[in-house]
């Protein structure tokens, strides 16, 4: 749920083509990215997460962010399970990726042991973990538009949240509070970055089942901004 996500300045056109072979084909990474720049803006502008990083937030507020966090995760790593071997997901999952663990690690530090009895999740992230149980089901390529919006948020703001919230809250960089934003078996985010968006660009998705992934990261943006807007909102 990264303020800063995988995204990129809009100046690609909108009837651009995608990546379909031809010579001037948008890569399907680059037209996503582009795409998206304005939902992106939408989330990362949101009050909440505006308050968080200007260190006005307070623990309990960002506790409830983790919480969030661990529902969405739950249903993306508890789907992702099922997916391991389909040929249009298997390419993007790794486990290096994997954020519940930690997310759990954090929940322990921040609620206690009984971190289970205290999980409070507000409205929109109960439809987003619904989406995301729904499209691994029935779309898998929807499913790969909510694993990028994810993860490649998490190795891009996501990793510079984490340093802020630390510093805020007194975590030790990389300790429990926010192991959420580190990624301990990936040392070089750019890279791996790089080789998931080739993953995206090799994907055999006709013209118009891209266009329904591009729409499900759009949604899945405006999903997590619903969820600032209502965490901030909360009494």
């Amino acid at each position: 749920m990264s303020a800063a996500t995988d995204t990129a300045p809009d100046s690609t056109a909108a009837g651009a083509p995608l990546g379909t072979g031809t010579a001037d084909a948008v890569p399907f990474s680059r037209l996503v990215r582009e795409r998206s720049g304005a939902h992106h803006g939408s989330s990362e502008s949101a009050s909440f997460m505006t308050e968080l990083m200007a260190g006005r937030a307070t623990l309990d507020d960002y506790t409830a962010l983790v919480v969030q966090h661990w529902a969405i995760y739950e249903a993306l790593e508890g789907a992702a399970d099922a997916l391991r071997e389909h040929p249009e997901v298997a390419p993007f999952l790794s486990a290096d990726l994997d954020r519940l663990p930690s997310l759990e690690r954090d929940l322990a530090a921040l609620l206690g042991v009984d971190w289970q009895d205290h999980l409070e999740l507000v409205p929109a992230t109960v439809d987003y973990a619904a989406r995301i149980r729904e499209v691994a089901a029935e779309w898998p390529a929807g499913f790969v538009a909510h694993h990028y919006t994810r993860y490649l948020g998490d190795l891009s703001g996501g990793i510079h949240i984490g340093r802020v919230v630390s510093r805020q809250f007194g975590f030790e960089p990389g300790g429990a509070g926010a192991s959420f934003y580190h990624f301990e078996r990936i040392t070089d985010p750019t890279a791996f970055k790089d080789g998931y968006r080739a993953q995206l660009d090799a994907a055999p998705w006709a013209p118009e089942e891209a266009e329904r992934v591009v729409a499900e990261v759009l949604s899945a943006y405006d999903r997590n901004t619903l969820i600032f807007e209502q965490l901030a909102a909360r009494g």
